[in-house]
């Protein structure tokens, strides 16, 4: 008996690594595209994530103009800078952001 060694298993914590400080897991920066609710057919939708150094109030008039929409940046203690639109505007406000930081990317790195 004095040969053989004996295992104790240890707790297992399937989200040590995300856990970590020097982990990548987690540093991805997502830009949320969400609707709500109001009244019966009415709806707002909402974006949330975008980075500080874009220009909230430019990317909000030209997604009015783009749209034919209405729309406001709202300042949230949590959140940051939020911007409402008025309507279901998900998949619209998804295309024009991935256009508009592909002509960005290409513009920054040619």
């Amino acid at each position: 008996m004095s040969d053989l060694d004996i295992q104790i298993p240890t707790a297992f914590d399937p989200f040590a690594d995300a856990n970590a400080e020097d982990s990548g897991a987690g540093a991805k920066e997502y830009v949320h595209i969400r609707i709500q609710q109001r009244n019966g057919r009415k709806s707002l939708t909402t974006v949330q994530g975008l980075k500080k150094e874009f220009s909230y109030n430019k990317i909000l008039k030209d997604l009015k103009k783009e749209f034919c929409c209405n729309g406001t940046v709202v300042q949230d203690p949590e959140l940051g800078q939020v911007i409402q639109l008025q309507g279901d505007q998900r998949k619209n406000v998804s295309t024009f952001l991935v256009q508009v930081i592909a002509v960005t990317l290409s513009f920054r790195y040619s």
